[in-house]
């Protein structure tokens, strides 16, 4: 499907591509010698499907690659760069799971063989080309399996959320098309089944975790699937594998669906193997010849973030994969981490901020002396790191010594001794939660992006970090701002190689999202300064326009009154079409261990302020119900402070409330990577928000 009144040709393309007003970042020594030849030659030497447009909405469709002189790397598919890399690096160890308390570790040639074993299984179950395969359970080899045997096999692989309910896991199976739905346990297939009868596309499902508990035509266990296929031959496989090509669709990843349904963003094998090879190299991740990077995965891998990290970048550069236990955001991560001592850690915000809470409450318990070198060691710590901004400062002696001292334990506790590489992404961060880590002496990498960029596409790395921006554009990748107000503030436009195909199914959203030039218009307000770096202001769709006209992006607001108040936990600002600014006020309380659900008493952290203020408070009814007055007086003088930096009195909040129960995912006021679900909250707190307003 041409888009209106695109131009063909790859040479038409790359003439326009470069006429617009758009910035590229080349990696020098990698780039400076590749020229028109080579693309030629590449061009030539690349089987890429048939493909008149740079987007399309059909799983069976392919698109023009954005090949340029910035990103003149051959296109592969996920087969071609796992081959790849099982050739260098087959005996090295690629994944590890623990069974019966012991870890075992797999390499990356029996990786390799376990995914093209589960690729005929697939096919022996009538897997379909360009059809889905459905995932629906907690990080582990399966998964891993599961998804690269589903590429292999001519499918396109989804994960879904494990907290999905099942009408939100019928709808993305429906959209996908999917044949297979592969699930961890009991919990999950119980959702399946309940839906089973309006998957009008599923022929089987798979549960890898235990045995399944009845007897059910078409349902699996991981062993006896595993074994389906070994009458399919190898020369079937590798001819499907053959017949793939990089300019088409491997991977849907669904988007949370806060402003309508879920969309499902169509990624190609070079989207993937791209960013697999380029964005990491931002971040300073090692190929295992250098050093075997190690990390442990957790985070839900049907989100980008995770998945490109985890997955496809540890294919890639053949990194050691340490599988967390399912209960690992309930408390077990950093037992994981102090066994494994990962090289390179990533946290959505939402997780440092855990770390940081907890490790508060520890330095709160120990006895003065200790109390008084931890917080000189990290004041110590956070000077030396805000004046040094490249990780090859020099640092004074005093930085050094507080270091090995203090610094170097406390890491260590985090099981964080050996690692090297911090990362924070699918979310902002607070400037807090950055502050504290710098006094551990760990920097947090941010990075911004998109499931349609395939995950980032600025990055700060130890040579592109200055705070409190999100880094540099990925180098090969390309940015642009568009209107532009008297501030510097745009909509931030991105191009390259990661893209994403379009929205499948959904021709008016991805023309929406591309402009005719092939743009992807991310949405989010931010200014670049006069080095290249990005500072994030805010969403477009966020942007509250109130009835005076005035437009006020809530993030900043919102984040000073966490800053001045740190018995906030979370924070939303209201005024839409409203006459004045009103916020709703979260406090930081503890969660169950088990649902993960907050609780109403206060955390430890929480009890400890209002100690200070001379509040007895250990819960959140003992605020609220008394109307606690050194707790209200301290967040009344707070909102005063943030109010004396408003620019203009519009921007003043004028009234506030606080809510009895924390925000949480399964409280649905957050989304899977802990981001803020706007609608979701102005629906749910309806009532209060309009007492607010009552004159």
């Amino acid at each position: 499907m041409d888009l209106p009144g695109e131009e063909k040709g790859e040479a038409q393309l790359e003439n326009r591509v470069q006429e617009s007003m758009a910035h590229v970042q080349i990696d020098g020594e990698e780039h400076a010698s590749v020229g028109r030849k080579n693309l030629e030659v590449q061009f030539a030497c690349t089987p890429l499907a048939q493909a008149s447009s740079l987007w399309t909405t059909d799983a069976k469709g392919a698109v023009r690659l954005r090949i340029e002189e910035g990103c003149p790397e051959e296109p592969v598919t996920v087969h071609q760069m796992f081959k790849a890399s099982v050739e260098k690096y087959g005996n090295m160890y690629a994944l590890a799971s623990k069974m019966d308390n012991k870890w075992e570790k797999i390499t990356f040639s029996e990786y390799y063989q376990f995914c093209r074993r589960a690729a005929k299984s697939f096919i022996k179950l009538g897997l379909e080309r360009f059809h889905g395969v459905a995932i629906l359970g907690f990080n582990s080899a399966e998964w891993f399996f599961s998804s690269v045997g589903t590429i292999m096999a001519g499918g396109i692989m989804t994960g879904i959320y494990a907290t999905n309910s099942p009408e939100a896991c019928q709808y993305v199976a429906n959209d996908s098309k999917a044949n297979i739905i592969v699930v961890e346990n009991q919990k999950q297939l119980d959702k399946i089944l309940q839906i089973r009868d309006r998957l009008p596309h599923l022929k089987a499902i798979v549960q890898f975790s235990g045995n399944p508990q009845q007897r059910i035509p078409n349902l699996y266990s991981w062993e006896d699937f595993m074994d389906l296929g070994l009458d399919v031959s190898e020369d079937e496989l590798d001819d499907i594998i053959d017949s793939q090509r990089a300019n088409q669709c491997c991977i849907l990843i669904y988007t949370s669906g806060t402003t309508g349904k879920p969309k499902g963003v169509m990624l190609s094998h070079d989207n993937i193997t791209w960013t697999a090879n380029h964005a990491s190299r931002v971040g300073e991740m090692q190929p295992a010849d250098t050093q075997q990077e190690s990390l442990v995965s957790y985070l839900p891998l049907s989100h980008i973030a995770a998945q490109i990290y985890d997955m496809w970048t540890g294919i890639h550069w053949a990194e050691l994969v340490y599988f967390a236990q399912p209960d690992a955001l309930k408390g077990s991560l950093i037992t994981t981490m102090r066994e494994v001592c990962p090289t390179s850690h990533m946290g959505v915000p939402r997780v440092w901020e855990k770390m940081m809470e907890k490790m508060k409450q520890a330095i709160s318990e120990c006895g003065y002396v200790k109390k008084k070198l931890v917080t000189w060691a990290m004041s110590v710590s956070l000077e030396a790191n805000q004046k040094c901004t490249q990780t090859d400062d020099d640092k004074p002696f005093l930085f050094t010594l507080a270091d090995s001292l203090v610094l170097q334990r406390l890491r260590t506790e985090l099981g964080l001794s050996c690692c090297q590489k911090f990362f924070s992404g699918a979310a902002p961060i607070s400037s807090e939660t950055v502050q504290f880590f710098l006094g551990l002496n760990i920097r947090l990498y941010e990075a911004y992006g998109m499931s349609e960029s395939t995950g980032p596409h600025f990055m700060s790395g130890p040579r592109a970090y200055k705070l409190p921006s999100c880094g540099k554009v990925v180098p090969g990748c390309r940015y642009k701002m568009v209107d532009i107000d008297s501030e510097g503030t745009g909509e931030i436009c991105f191009w390259g190689r990661n893209i994403f195909m379009g929205f499948l199914n959904m021709e008016d959203q991805t023309r929406e999202a591309l402009d005719k030039d092939g743009w992807l218009h991310s949405g989010d307000l931010g200014k670049i300064d006069e080095e290249g770096f990005l500072y994030i202001t805010g969403r477009i769709k966020e942007l509250i326009i109130t009835a005076g006209g005035e437009n006020i992006p809530p993030l900043s607001i919102e984040e000073k009154v966490k800053k001045e108040l740190p018995i906030i936990s979370n924070t939303m600002l209201i005024g839409d079409k409203r006459k004045f600014l009103t916020m709703l006020l979260t406090l930081k309380c503890c969660s169950d261990t088990e649902t993960m659900e907050p609780t109403e008493e206060l955390s430890g952290e929480a009890v400890q302020l209002c100690r200070q203020l001379g509040s007895q408070a250990t819960t959140v009814s003992d605020i609220i119900e008394g109307k606690d007055k050194e707790v209200y007086r301290t967040i009344q003088e707070a909102i005063n402070r943030v109010n004396s930096t408003a620019t203009s009195n519009a921007q003043c909040i004028q009234k506030w409330a606080i809510l009895r129960k924390d925000f949480s995912v399964s409280g649905g006021e957050l989304g899977p990577t802990m981001k803020l679900r706007r609608p979701v909250v102005l629906e749910m707190y309806q009532q209060v928000i309009e007492s607010l307003y009552q004159e």
